[in-house]
């Protein structure tokens, strides 16, 4: 699986030509946030290491969060996730690798926001599931804003709640994704 994504990042980033490469839009610090309303206390938690790779014309998409770079009010919420949740010494990287709907209706050369469906696999914790999930592209001054908001069921990607805290912890986690990606220039 990780050679996998080494050759998505790799095609999305060199395989066109020079005429393509306006087309591309990167950045490597994306912003990842995670909230889980409990009933024992509100998980919050925001990565800003994000890598992401857009081309634009093709409208694939592919984000890569290194997992042990979210950031926690309390430092011991910070160790519970890494070691008894997402076991981020086994699984250190979340993935997403998809496609945004109707990439032909962006106008990437003037100023504009748009509406899409972005659809792909995302992997968490050794798991990997098909999501659809609405989002926005908002073209300004030649860079790319990318923006989503969505629910995930942990149990969905094998992720385990330990005995002692089960219904304290909620099942659903709500992530927001914002992205904003300059133009790749070789």
């Amino acid at each position: 699986m990780k050679y996998r994504i080494i050759v998505i990042f790799i095609l999305v980033f060199t395989v066109a030509g020079s005429t393509m490469q306006a087309q591309k839009y990167i950045t490597k610090n994306a912003n990842i946030r995670f909230y889980s309303d409990a009933p024992a206390e509100k998980i919050e938690a925001i990565n800003n290491q994000v890598n992401c790779a857009l081309d634009a014309s093709t409208g694939d998409l592919v984000f890569k969060v290194l997992m042990q770079s979210f950031q926690f009010e309390k430092a011991l919420m910070q160790e519970h996730f890494n070691e008894n949740y997402v076991e981020s010494p086994k699984f250190p990287n979340a993935t997403f690798m998809g496609k945004i709907e109707g990439i032909n209706t962006i106008d990437f050369s003037k100023n504009g926001k748009y509406d899409v469906v972005v659809n792909g696999n995302l992997t968490m914790h050794g798991v990997t599931k098909p999501i659809s999930e609405k989002g926005t592209v908002e073209v300004v001054d030649g860079k790319v804003i990318a923006n989503s908001k969505f629910t995930i069921a942990i149990a969905d990607y094998d992720i385990k709640v330990p005995s002692a805290v089960v219904g304290k912890i909620s099942e659903k986690v709500e992530i927001t994704v914002n992205a904003s990606m300059e133009k790749y220039v070789k």
